[in-house]
C-alpha cells in the first residue's frame, strides 16, 4: 500500500510503515506508509499546485470528471467491496448493498451540484451600482476520515469538495486505509496530478495535516475528543472547520407505537455495522406502558442478529474494528451498574477476531455512563419514560445532537416531538436511512457543518459580493 500524491504512488519519504489488519482474524496482511511532515507538505504542495487551474475549471468540467470517477467506482464495483470488507470485516453482501452504490450516487450527486451554484439574483440594491453574489471554492482542504465507514466517507468529503473546486489531501484512518487508497489510484487516471491526494498514517499524521499552514480548511468525521483537537490546531491559522463527530442517539418508542415493527427496525439499525455509526439506534427510550413487551421483542431480535466472518452470507454484521475499540466495548459492558440486566448477549465470541454478540442492556438510568457515553459497538441500551415531556428531557440530556428516531403511531405526537428533539436529524417510525439530496450534521457536541445535500456542497465554498457602479 501506498499514499498518492501528485497522482504517483509514493512510498512514506522516511520508509516508515504500519500493519493493516483484517478484523475478522485479528491477522495482518499488508503494510501502509506511516507519513510525517515531509509527505504532508508534499501532499499540500502538490494540492496548491493543481488548484488554480481546478478551481477555475467550469461547473461542467468539473461534472464530467466526478461522473468519470462514480463509472469508474461502479465498473470496479466487486473490486471496492472485496477491499472493503478485508479492510473492515464487514460482510461482502452488506458492502456490496449498502455503501459501494451509495458512494456512487454520492458522486453523481455532487457531480450536478457542482452546476447549481446559488445565490441571490444581481440587481440595482443601491442607486447607481449593481450588485451580484460569487461563489468561490475555499482552496486547498485538508480532511480526514474514520475506520467505520472508509470509502462511504471519503467519497462524503472528497465529493463536494471537489465539485465546488477545491483541491484536497485526505487522510484515511490507520486501521482502513485500504479502500481510500484504492479510490485515490482509480482517482488518478481520471482528475488531474495533484487534486485528490491520499497521505496514509498515524494520529501524529492527522497531527501535522490539520496543523499544517497550507490548507484553507480542513474537515474531519471523528471523535468528539479528535474534532476538539482539529478546532484547536486550527484555529491558529484561522482555518475554516467541518466537524462531523460522535452521537448518542434517542430512539424514542411511544405507547402506540408498532412494537413489534419498533423492535426489529431499532434491531437492524442498532447493531448494524457492529453498532459502529455516529447515528447507530443503540439508546432506546421506551414507554413504561409497553416496556416488557418491547424489550422481549427487542431481546428476540437481538438473538436473530448473528455476527460472523465477512463471506458468511448469513451474518447480520461483522467484528468491531481494532483492539481498542473491542476493549472499549467490553470495557462498557464490564462497568455496568447492578442495577443494568443484560436480556441478550453481552459476551465477545470465542474465536480469531474482535467478534461481540448483539447486546440487549435493559434497566438503566440516564446518569448511567452506558446512557451518556458513546458505545460504538453493537449494545443497545434501554430506560423508560412516564410522558411525552419526560422522554423528551431525557433524548435530550446527552452532550451530543447528531441524530435520533421518533416511533409512534399518531401524526401530532410525531411533529412535536421531532420539533422538540434537540438533534441534527430526526426520523420517524424509521432509523439511519439517507439519501444524497438530504443534509447529515450535528449539533452541540456532535459538531456543525453538513454532509451530503447543497448544504454540504455549499459548505466547500466561499462567498464574494462584487458591486459596480455605473453611469445614469
Amino acid at each position: 500500500m501506498h499514499n498518492v500524491v501528485g497522482g504517483e504512488r509514493r512510498a512514506a519519504a522516511d520508509g516508515r510503515t504500519t500493519a493493516v489488519v483484517d478484523p475478522s482474524t485479528g491477522q495482518e496482511y499488508a503494510r501502509a506508509p506511516l507519513s510525517g511532515a515531509a509527505d504532508v507538505d508534499a501532499a499540500y504542495a502538490a494540492a496548491a499546485a493543481a488548484f488554480p487551474a481546478w478551481g477555475r475549471a467550469t461547473p461542467g468540467e468539473r461534472q464530467l470528471a466526478l461522473l468519470r470517477l462514480a463509472d469508474a467506482v461502479e465498473a470496479r464495483a466487486d473490486e471496492f467491496v472485496a477491499v472493503e470488507s478485508r479492510n473492515t470485516g464487514k460482510p461482502l453482501h452488506l458492502v456490496a448493498a449498502d455503501e459501494v452504490p451509495p458512494s456512487v450516487d454520492e458522486l453523481r450527486f455532487f457531480a450536478g451540484a457542482a452546476r447549481v451554484l446559488e445565490g441571490l439574483a444581481a440587481g440595482e440594491y443601491l442607486a447607481g451600482h449593481t450588485s451580484w453574489v460569487r461563489r468561490e471554492p475555499v482552496g486547498v482542504i485538508g480532511q480526514v476520515t474514520p475506520w467505520n465507514y472508509p470509502l462511504m466517507m471519503a467519497i462524503w468529503k472528497i465529493a463536494p469538495a471537489l465539485a465546488a473546486g477545491n483541491t484536497v489531501v485526505l487522510k484515511p484512518s490507520d486501521t482502513t486505509p485500504a479502500s481510500t487508497v484504492l479510490l485515490a489510484e482509480v482517482a488518478a487516471e481520471i482528475l488531474p496530478p495533484g487534486v485528490l491526494n491520499v497521505v496514509c498514517g498515524d494520529r501524529d499524521t492527522g497531527r501535522a495535516l490539520v496543523a499544517h499552514p497550507r490548507p484553507d480548511m480542513v474537515a474531519i468525521t471523528g471523535s468528539v475528543r479528535a474534532g476538539s483537537q482539529v478546532a484547536e490546531a486550527a484555529a491558529g491559522g484561522l482555518k475554516r472547520v467541518h466537524l462531523e463527530l460522535g452521537g448518542k442517539a434517542p430512539v424514542v418508542v411511544f405507547a402506540d407505537a408498532d412494537v413489534a415493527a419498533a423492535a426489529e427496525g431499532i434491531a437492524g439499525a442498532g447493531y448494524y455495522n457492529a453498532g459502529q455509526d455516529c447515528t447507530a439506534a443503540t439508546r432506546v427510550l421506551v414507554h413504561e406502558k409497553v416496556h416488557d413487551d418491547f424489550v422481549a421483542a427487542l431481546a428476540e431480535a437481538a438473538r436473530h442478529q448473528r455476527t460472523g466472518p465477512p463471506d458468511d452470507p448469513g451474518v447480520a454484521f461483522g467484528p468491531v474494528n481494532n483492539p481498542a475499540q473491542l476493549e472499549r466495548v467490553t470495557g462498557f459492558l464490564d462497568r455496568l451498574p447492578d442495577h443494568a440486566d443484560v436480556v441478550a448477549g453481552g459476551s465477545r465470541l470465542d474465536r480469531p477476531g474482535y467478534f461481540v454478540e448483539a447486546t440487549v442492556v435493559d434497566g438503566l438510568r440516564q446518569d448511567d455512563e452506558a446512557s451518556q457515553d458513546e458505545i460504538f459497538g453493537p449494545v443497545i441500551t434501554v430506560q423508560t419514560f412516564t410522558d411525552e415531556a419526560d422522554a423528551i428531557e431525557r433524548a435530550n440530556g446527552v452532550r451530543y445532537g447528531l441524530s435520533s428516531s421518533v416511533w409512534t403511531t399518531d401524526h401530532a405526537t410525531a411533529l412535536r416531538v421531532s420539533r422538540a428533539l434537540d438533534f441534527g436529524v430526526v426520523w420517524i417510525n424509521t432509523h439511519i436511512p439517507f439519501v444524497s439530496e438530504m443534509p447529515h450534521g450535528g449539533f452541540k457536541h456532535s459538531g456543525y457543518g453538513k454532509d451530503l445535500s447543497m448544504f454540504g456542497f455549499e459548505d466547500y465554498t466561499r462567498i464574494k459580493h462584487v458591486m459596480s457602479a455605473f453611469g445614469e
